[in-house]
């Protein structure tokens, strides 16, 4: 299966009693259709290892309900529990999932031969096509491109999402990257150079706010039309600090939720340990914004 374009890290919609919120995932959902994306649910941006198996559960069998015949469905499985990842795997295919996405389990560190095994363990019995999800800010691990190369042998695996820094590291997953093996980049700030140098597609959490930036700029560089890239570039990196500027990665997705719930299209709720963000109204919100930030939001959003 061919699995290059913008896949969005979806978030994860929330009531005020911590339930699903499902007319806002539809919300989403049709937002994610009317611009050729693809959701990954239950990844970091979807506070996955926040939420309870039966919430993920709910989740992933709403998005196989809304699943259209054109998109393909991401679900991360990433557990500090084998048959946990496991069990969600099996739920993800049976509702329809084109692919699962895992990244280490993170209580332990683990030597190079501890990750091998890990992956073999979870390919072997996963059941279709999995994704390597690298993301050291939050495992505090990075999988060496070695060790890729390697587990790009296995049949069940098929792609690696990397959103390790580094533009060496890029640069060199992408020259050493297998035939048939995906590569999808989770560093937004890159995404023009990575699509240019033969990265498969982008996951970009801001496109949660505007998947038709993303989109856009997605054709773009396929087309090879490289001042426009560069330009929705520039468009992506000022509509990422709008959120993330000064703040740690669990207040950016806070903040992020809060300009979509100002927008009307899910409310700002968060799964704890994380907090919710008043919505920005008056200067009295922790999100205060200029007015470039909100003619900037009003324009992609």
């Amino acid at each position: 299966m061919n699995y290059s374009g913008v896949v969005v890290p979806a978030i994860t919609p929330l009531e005020e009693n911590g339930l699903l919120d499902e007319a806002a995932v539809e919300r989403l959902w049709e937002r994610f259709e009317q611009y050729g994306v693809d959701p990954f649910i239950l990844g970091t941006t979807g506070e996955g290892p926040s939420l309870s198996l039966a919430l993920k559960s709910a989740y992933i069998r709403l998005a196989g309900r809304l699943q259209t015949p054109r998109q393909r469905l991401f679900v991360g499985i990433g557990s500090a529990c084998l048959e946990d990842s496991l069990a969600l795997a099996f739920s993800a295919f049976e509702a329809g999932a084109d692919a699962v996405v895992s990244t280490l389990p993170s209580y332990y560190a683990l030597e190079v031969d501890d990750m091998r095994a890990y992956f073999l363990a979870l390919a072997d019995r996963v059941g279709g096509p999995l994704f390597i999800y690298n993301i050291p800010s939050t495992t505090h691990m990075s999988i060496p491109l070695s060790l890729v190369d390697e587990l790009s042998g296995h049949p069940n695996i098929v792609g690696m999402k990397d959103s390790e820094r580094g533009e060496e590291r890029l640069f060199e997953a992408l020259r050493r990257k297998p035939e048939g093996f995906c590569h999808l980049l989770g560093w937004s700030a890159r995404s023009a150079l990575a699509l240019e140098l033969g990265s498969n597609g982008l996951v970009p959490s801001s496109a949660n706010l505007s998947p038709r930036l993303y989109r856009a700029l997605y054709e773009a560089a396929r087309a090879g039309q490289t001042e426009e890239a560069a330009r929705l570039q520039k468009v992506s990196d000022a509509l990422g600090e709008v959120y993330q500027k000064g703040r740690s990665l669990g207040a950016s997705l806070a903040a992020m939720k809060a300009i979509l719930a100002a927008k009307g299209i899910c409310g700002p709720q968060m799964a704890p340990p994380l907090r919710a963000m008043a919505p920005p109204v008056g200067a009295a919100s922790p999100l205060v914004l200029s007015q470039k930030d909100i003619d900037l939001i009003n324009e992609w959003i």
